[in-house]
């Protein structure tokens, strides 16, 4: 089956991609029809043209070198290029193939134009370069639903890895709160070919619930069918998390107007209460029974100042600044954690420097944040339990030249160190879901720095926890 065959050049002008014959030195000896469309030219318009006027400057030497090693190694060679003729560019893949005719050495240039797939591939670059760099999570399954890509967003947002998300079904993030006909429902509609847009609550790996608003778009071939889907998250853990802020304000204000009723309800009985017992006090002579009504008198009193503590520190602010006596704050903050059912077992060490000057303060507020952060140590400790130790809360004011400095240090279980750095941002929380909704110590941090003042925090696990506030005495 050796047997040889000849062809006339003409044979290639039912090629797609444009066929060159040149000499050693890159004459143009004959051009297929593709290259003359392509080039909008004609065999004699070309007449003693060299190969390498066609390339772009750029990429001249590249060019030339791979065809001088077509030429010095009689092998078949190539590169990538560009060609440039009367304005017009062309990204090209050219191959060099060498070829004997009559014992003259010629040298056949295949030039496949690939404009197209270079324009599709930095379009391609460019949406991949703006969906790795989105805030929002995206996400790429095939028909089956198994994810195909995952951005950096997604990656973030999830803390899986990309590795460990590729292939997987998205109900590795299910959080078992939607029931199978929410999920039948999804699927109905986005293998129906419509865009399906719902609120989800998934779960991240480490466990903690993320709230997303999901929209999934099905991806469509030229018939018409699909061939993926593609989803895109926009982050409602904030807005949650603000509607149950909300919720707790709403709750607080409640709490306030019954304060407020209460203080009105019981305020008259224990004023009758009072006056009999004075009454009852003036006339015994019994020492053993005045001694009881004086424990009496004091206890009224104590609820008394209770409720109107109550009423004050839920009273909205007047945001004006006065003069205000800190350690009086400090005590009256004490007073208001001491109610509660979890400080009953804990013993409160106040130690308070009575040379202290009156600051301008919002008295109201600067109240906000020692009862904030009491709260915080009295449910460190409650959390902790260790019955091995004494349960205490240490107060301490003090002064220096330029300051006033209050630490607030509990016997609680600590905070991990890493979570340090994060204990004065918004929404932050070491409590478990529901039982805080981590506001205390963003706005105890902002009310602090708005008095030109600053705060701090130290901790060591299963040592406890000390906060400082330190104010200047002179804003």
């Amino acid at each position: 089956m050796n047997k040889k065959y000849k062809f006339d050049f003409n044979f290639f002008n039912s090629f797609q991609d444009m066929c060159f014959l040149v000499s050693g030195d890159g004459n143009i000896l004959a051009l297929n029809k593709a290259a003359c469309e392509a080039l909008n030219v004609t065999a004699g318009d070309i007449d003693g043209y060299n190969f390498f006027k066609f390339i772009e400057p750029s990429y001249i030497n590249k060019t030339k070198t791979a065809f001088s090693n077509t030429v010095k190694n009689d092998k078949i060679g190539g590169n990538f290029s560009k060609l440039n003729f009367k304005e017009k560019i062309f990204d090209i893949t050219l191959s060099f193939i060498p070829y004997l005719f009559a014992e003259t050495k010629l040298y056949f240039i295949l030039a496949r134009d690939i404009t197209g797939e270079k324009l599709r591939e930095t379009e391609l670059m460019r949406f991949y370069s703006v969906a790795e760099n989105t805030v929002n999570p995206l996400q790429i399954a095939d028909p089956k639903g198994r994810m195909v890509y995952v951005n950096q967003a997604f990656v973030n947002s999830s803390g899986f890895s990309k590795e460990e998300l590729i292939g997987k079904n998205p109900n590795i993030f299910s959080s078992g709160k939607h029931s199978r006909k929410f999920w039948m429902k999804m699927w109905n509609t986005i293998n129906s070919g419509k865009v399906w847009v719902g609120e989800v609550e998934n779960k991240k790996k480490n466990g903690d619930p993320s709230y997303t608003q999901l929209l999934i778009s099905p991806i469509l071939d030229n018939e018409g069918k699909i061939y993926g889907f593609f989803g895109i998250h926009r982050d409602l853990t904030e807005k949650k998390l603000l509607e149950k802020q909300l919720i707790h304000t709403q709750k607080m204000e409640s709490i306030g107007t019954l304060a407020a009723g209460v203080a009105h309800e019981v305020g008259n009985p224990l004023a009758s209460i009072s006056a009999l017992v004075q009454v009852v006090q003036r006339s015994t002579s019994d020492e053993f029974a005045k001694e009881k009504l004086e424990l009496i008198k004091k206890q009224v009193t104590r609820i008394s100042k209770i409720i109107r503590d109550l009423v004050d520190f839920s009273r909205p602010s007047n945001y004006e600044l006065q003069l205000t006596d800190i350690n009086q704050s400090i005590v009256e903050a004490i007073e208001i954690i001491k109610v509660g059912a979890k400080a009953k077992d804990i013993i409160f060490n106040v130690d308070l420097n009575k040379k202290i000057p009156l600051l301008p303060l919002i008295s109201d507020q600067i109240q906000q944040i020692f009862v904030n952060i009491l709260l915080n140590a009295v449910d460190a400790i409650a959390e902790y339990n260790d019955t091995q130790i004494q349960h205490m809360i240490s107060v301490k004011s003090n002064i220096n030249e330029e300051n006033v400095i209050i630490k607030f240090t509990d016997t609680g279980g600590g905070i991990p160190e890493e979570s340090l750095n994060k204990v004065f941002e918004p929404f932050f929380t070491t409590k478990k879901e529901g039982k805080g909704t981590g506001l205390g110590l963003w706005v105890s941090y902002g009310i602090v720095k708005s008095f030109q003042g600053d705060i701090k925090v130290e901790s060591e696990l299963k040592k406890g926890t000390t906060f400082t506030i330190i104010l200047p005495i002179q804003p």
